[in-house]
């Protein structure tokens, strides 16, 4: 059977494109649908040929692996725990050994968007420790499980399915090639196919946006993502509290936007850093082998959660950052 092309089918059609977002609302919200169903809604919504779409699930594999692998998240672990994994020797010797090769990137992109330097290499690090480890599933496998899968998120992973479908099309992959994480988060930045549709920059100027070939696509993205979703240059992270402050109750372990006013903190006994900018801050708490630990977290904070809704995640990156930038020449 001949299978056309996406380049083909948009042209007959027009060229439309757009998010799918029907497929993340209705009345059953995580109502499982087949292949066929699936296929058909991309036709309908988005002038995509049926059959292409089906041609490409019926070649990509379900694996138990990966449902497997989403009952057990590292952000599931206490702080001390977790941070074992990436506030190592090991990954901060890396990210000097980043920085120093990507210097001119890394720095143009601090630059261009206001985000420290420092910052984009350690999310590198926790993401895929600066590109060795970027995922050995093919992204059509681990969308399609999940997607067919994988009821307790079903409909959001078909919608990254079909994210994924629409940005093949406009970078000129074939969804049969690209690799990444059993979630579907692709490349060594681990952006899943909406945000690379919706954040992803084409950094070195050859007219395309590419994770696994361009280092300064990767390194541009990930300030774009950050420089989009809130952050403030020259503005600090997080602050360590001395203790507990009276009276105010941390958050949730999911990343906390900054909620609570100055008055409220210096109330409680907190002394606030001297930046009148600093008007709000989420007060985190992280559980130490003994005992918790509190600290301040501000917007740049909160928009390291935007990458990863996580404070154990926004925590290692920004003590990753700063350990690599106390060991870098």
């Amino acid at each position: 059977m001949h299978i056309p092309s996406f380049t083909a089918v948009f042209k007959r059609h027009g060229g439309a494109v757009g998010l799918v977002l029907s497929l993340l609302v209705g009345g059953a919200a995580q109502a499982m649908v087949s292949e066929a169903e699936f296929a058909a809604e991309m036709a309908a919504q988005h002038a995509l040929d049926a059959d292409t779409i089906l041609w490409h699930l019926e070649r990509a594999k379900h694996q138990e692996s990966i449902i497997a692998a989403m009952t057990r998240p590292a952000e599931a672990m206490p702080w001390h725990r977790y941070r074992t994994i990436f506030l190592t020797d090991t990954r901060t010797q890396g990210g000097v050994a980043f920085y120093q090769q990507h210097r001119q990137l890394l720095e143009r992109a601090e630059r261009e968007y206001g985000v420290d330097a420092f910052v984009i290499t350690a999310i590198i690090g926790v993401e895929t420790n600066y590109g060795a480890n970027t995922g050995s599933h093919r992204v059509i496998d681990a969308l399609k499980t999940l997607g067919f899968g994988y009821p307790p998120r079903a409909t959001f992973f078909r919608t990254q399915l079909g994210e994924f479908f629409l940005m093949a099309e406009e970078e000129g992959m074939d969804p049969q090639e690209p690799k990444g994480s059993y979630a579907g988060a692709m490349g060594m930045p681990q952006f899943i196919p909406s945000s690379f549709r919706a954040y992803a920059i084409d950094f070195d100027g050859d007219g395309r946006r590419d994770f696994w070939n361009s280092t300064a696509d990767v390194i541009g993205s990930v300030a774009n993502y950050l420089a989009v979703h809130g952050w403030r240059a020259n503005q600090p992270i997080a602050v360590l509290l001395e203790q507990q402050p009276l009276g105010l109750e941390a958050g949730s372990r999911r990343g906390q936007k900054p909620n609570l006013s100055r008055q409220e903190l210096v109330a409680a006994g907190v002394q606030m850093p001297a930046n009148a900018e600093l008007t709000h801050a989420a007060l985190i708490e992280l559980e130490l082998a003994v005992g918790h630990e509190h600290w301040l977290g501000f917007d740049n904070f909160y928009a390291i959660t935007r990458y990863n809704h996580s404070n154990l995640y926004a925590m290692a990156v920004t003590q990753l950052a700063d350990a690599i930038r106390s060991q870098t020449p």
